[in-house]
């Protein structure tokens, strides 16, 4: 692109060089144009002259050139009434100036006007003519006779002409406003410097478009452009910001091509027809349309949302009974609509000009009068009287012959133009007031009407900031575009027959709210059953509890539905009924996004939360420890009462039975002791049960330490007496009573409980057991567990304990044989044993019991022990003393001796 300008710009100027340059005779003072154009125009003398581009006819046929003779001129066809209103528009606002006292008084505006016919070299001679003069004699004197070359340009209605006419008219820095020109290249200030524009930059059209896509839904469209600058720049903006938003995806993309080429708009409409987008987004100009839905018809290519740029959503050519029930319901992009005073009346009294043949007359004025009233002025050509066609008078009745020219309705472009003439005449009354010696220009000075430049111009109209009758601020940013504002429009097919293009929202930028879309979906027709919105989706959005898997090759919009993995969530509507806590919870795990609309991945639940059968919801963990209210938790519960009440029973028979020998045998102080021990034995149990807690946590392992150090110290010392007592019994052996009296026996029990206390005391200090929520054993479940912090300090406790246990066992053991009357050997060494088989079942037991049963191990191992010892040590003596009185004396107990002995 930037190597094609380049050469343009050269090929221009050797055009200019070569036509409009004049010819130095060596001994004539006179410049002379070496050939003249004969433009379609419309002209009015000023003291400054303002030019202006329209289109006025649809094409232009040039001559064969053949070289052997001059050269005739192009001709143009099809006559453009909007055209030719939208250059009245210019004549009427600078006359409208011309009698507005207050803006540039004294000074008188003038017009020079050209039709471009559609054509790039038409437009490209015209606006040459308007920066050098149409003069076809200047005298090289002092005073250099000739018309004033225009001092700013209104135009072109194209992109491509605009962006030709700049690169070359900007060489001079002559300001050019354009009123329908939309390329967003045209904003680059380095390559156009003096261009600005009435109308948004397709940039904000994009965009507009955009929003409205997403305002509906429609994430897969059709794109189809014109093979312009206009189209082409629109196509890259339009993939660009379409991609950028993530809004939607394009199906395909066309360049419709210019002029009626069957094959491609045959292969087009086949791709139109058979892709599944429902939307078809046309950047293109009404001659393009026309082409297209022509080939559209033939396919009979219906069900299709057509979309239209602001190049053709006004195109009333296409507003016939055949293509309506194709293009009904059609949504548009429009210019601003505005409202001109005294519009109506100024053309109602247009006349043709007397001087009609004058090429540098008022033709225009001429083609439209023969245009609107199927006449011809004289002479006419051969053979129009004899088909008794009529002539033109010039006296006809405009406002009975129902002109398009005549609707105010819809004044789009026209208002533009209206708008950039105000925008120059305010631009140049700004600079007229500047007083001297406070100008921007060098040495401050102040441009003059007698030697104005048209840069100076450009300086003034970049500051322009006025308010139209209508209501609308026109200024320019730094780029030369105005504040941008749409028209949403629809096609509307009325019940007898015809369109109604009707306003059915706008899209707007304002400084203080950035972008805004206002659609009245009510006021919208649909040219579908039923009367809604057309769904246009590649595929359609997964459902709640699914994920978009993307197909290879194609583009994102298209994608399959995979249900979401165990612990994943997708919901369209978005989290779920405990929204606001879990929002709370991701930002205290420094996570602040939410689950997306249509998100690519599923999203993970929270830590303590899983995803539902459905996969549509996140819902809390289900929670597992031993509590009291489950079946085993029951039973557990249960049994540790059991014992703590049967413990109970037997102290309150040895209490109540304390007098007697069998609870006075082998000291009854330390069967008391060892009976409560045994009682808080079953009571600690119950600290395993019930959700963790941090003082249960700490409490369980600690109580359940010290108590049975205590249980089995008592054991160890009951067993160390019956030795010393039978020692004792031998001769020589009385010295070995003092060691073990009651004094001794309580301060033994003491000193080895002691030790498991400090033992814990530094296990809570250290690395205290805390409780804990475990996900490891299951994804969807919470278990409530305490670890024990130190494994050495558990490890320590435990092994302590074993110490104690094995050391009794083994003192018990070999006392099993003493005789009765001293000996507790036999049920303490059937106890020891029942306690150690427990225990040291109990290691690999709570290893490899995940979770709850761990505890439950750990319970079941405390009450099996507890339940030995109780019915081991105490068992024989409840049952002599409640079943068999007459053994509990003391004879009885020293006559089984003797007879064993």
């Amino acid at each position: 692109m930037c190597a094609f300008a380049i050469i343009l710009q050269y090929v221009l100027i050797l055009l200019f060089c070569s036509f409009f340059l004049p010819v130095l005779h060596s001994y004539s003072p006179l410049c002379k144009l070496r050939n003249k154009f004969n433009f379609n125009g419309l002209h009015m003398e000023g003291d400054v002259v303002l030019g202006g581009l329209f289109k006025v006819h649809f094409s232009s046929v040039f001559p064969e050139l053949s070289f052997t003779s001059e050269p005739n001129q192009p001709r143009c066809h099809g006559f453009d009434i909007l055209g030719f209103r939208q250059a009245q528009t210019m004549a009427f606002a600078i006359n409208e100036i011309n009698k507005n006292s207050d803006l540039l008084p004294n000074v008188t505006l003038g017009y020079s006007l050209y039709d471009n016919c559609a054509t790039l070299g038409i437009a490209l001679r015209a606006s040459l003519s308007l920066a050098s003069g149409q003069e076809e004699q200047i005298i090289l004197d002092e005073t250099c006779v000739g018309s004033n070359p225009v001092l700013g340009i209104v135009g072109d209605s194209y992109s491509t002409f605009t962006i030709a006419t700049s690169d070359v008219i900007g060489l001079f820095q002559l300001p050019i406003v354009s009123y329908y020109s939309t390329c967003p290249c045209l904003s680059d200030r380095k390559r156009f410097p003096s261009f600005f524009r009435t109308i948004p930059s397709d940039t904000f059209q994009v965009r507009a478009m955009i929003q409205i896509l997403n305002h509906f839904s429609w994430t897969w469209v059709g794109l189809l452009v014109s093979d312009d600058d206009y189209g082409l720049h629109v196509a890259r903006s339009f993939q660009s910001d379409l991609a950028q938003s993530g809004q939607g995806c394009l199906a395909y993309t066309e360049i419709l091509p210019w002029g009626n080429d069957p094959t491609e708009l045959r292969r087009i409409v086949n791709l139109i027809k058979t892709s599944t987008a429902r939307v078809v987004i046309v950047f293109a100009h009404g001659i393009h349309m026309i082409h297209l839905m022509e080939e559209v018809v033939k396919q009979n290519v219906t069900g299709r949302q057509w979309m239209a740029s602001e190049a053709w959503t006004a195109s009333t050519v296409l507003h016939t009974p055949h293509l309506m029930p194709y293009l009904a319901g059609t949504l548009g992009i429009a210019i601003r609509r505005g409202e001109i005073p005294g519009l109506r009346d100024f053309l109602l009294q247009i006349r043709p000009d007397p001087n009609y043949n004058n090429s540098y007359g008022n033709s225009i004025v001429k083609q439209f009068w023969e245009y609107t009233f199927q006449c011809t002025f004289a002479p006419a050509a051969a053979g129009w009287v004899e088909a008794e066609g009529a002539l033109c008078t010039g006296q006809e009745d405009l406002e009975s012959a129902g002109t398009e020219l005549l609707d105010m309705s819809e004044l789009r472009p026209d208002y533009n133009v209206y708008k950039a003439v105000y925008a120059l005449a305010y631009a140049l009354d700004d600079m007229l007031r500047c007083v001297p010696g406070t100008g921007p220009f060098s040495g401050h000075s102040c441009a003059s009407l007698q030697r104005m430049e048209p840069w100076q111009l450009v300086h003034y109209l970049q500051k322009v900031n006025f308010t139209t009758s209508f209501g609308d601020i026109v200024s320019f940013n730094e780029n030369g575009d105005v504040l941008p504002i749409y028209d949403i429009m629809n096609w509307q097919w009325l019940p007898d027959g015809k369109t109604k293009v009707h306003g059915v929202g706008e899209v707007k930028r304002s400084h203080s709210k950035g972008e805004e879309l206002t659609v009245d979906e009510n006021k919208i027709f649909w040219n579908s059953e039923p009367k809604e919105p057309p769904r246009s989706v590649c595929s359609e959005s997964c459902p709640p509890g699914t994920r978009m898997a993307r197909k290879k090759g194609e583009p994102e919009c298209c994608f399959d539905c995979v249900p979401c993995s165990d612990g994943e969530i997708s919901n369209e509507t978005g989290w779920c009924s405990c929204s606001i806590f879990l929002r709370h919870m991701l930002k205290m795990h420094g996570n602040n996004s939410l689950v997306s609309l249509d998100s690519m991945e599923c999203t993970s639940c929270p830590e303590d939360y899983w995803s539902n059968a459905r996969h549509d919801r996140c819902v809390p963990k289900r929670t597992e420890f031993l509590s009291f209210h489950e079946p085993l938790g029951i039973c557990l519960t249960t049994t540790s009462l059991l014992g703590t009440f049967l413990c109970a029973v037997v102290l309150g028979i040895f209490i109540h039975h304390r007098s007697t020998p069998m609870v006075r045998a082998n000291n009854s102080e330390l069967s008391f002791l060892l009976l409560v021990s045994l009682k808080l034995c079953f009571l600690c149990s119950l600290l395993f049960i019930g959700r963790p807690r941090l003082w249960t946590c700490q409490l369980r392992h600690a109580g359940f330490g010290i108590i049975f150090v205590l249980c089995v110290s008592c054991i160890l010392v009951k067993t160390m007496v019956v030795l010393a007592v039978f020692k004792a019994s031998k001769p020589g052996g009385g010295a070995v009573l003092k060691w073990f009296g009651a004094m001794q026996q309580r301060g033994t029990v003491l000193v080895l409980t002691s030790v498991q206390a400090v033992i814990c005391t530094a296990w809570l200090v250290t690395s205290s057991p805390t409780p804990h929520k475990n996900t490891l054993y299951h994804n969807d479940k919470i278990v409530y567990e305490c670890v024990v912090g130190s494994t050495v300090g558990f490890a320590v406790l435990l092994g302590y304990i074993g110490l104690l246990a094995i050391l009794s066992f083994l003192l018990a053991f070999l006392a099993r044989n003493l005789p009765d009357n001293f000996n507790e050997a036999k049920l303490i060494t059937f106890s020891m044993l029942i306690f150690c088989a427990v225990w040291g079942a109990f290691v690999p037991a709570y290893v490899n019991s995940p979770g709850k049963y761990a505890d439950a191990v750990e319970v079941f191992a405390i009450l099996a022990s507890s339940f030995g010892l109780l019915v081991a040590l105490f068992g024989p003596k409840c049952f002599i003393i409640l079943l068999r009185p007459e053994q509990n004396t003391k004879k009885a107990i020293m006559g089984r001796a003797a007879t064993k002995s």
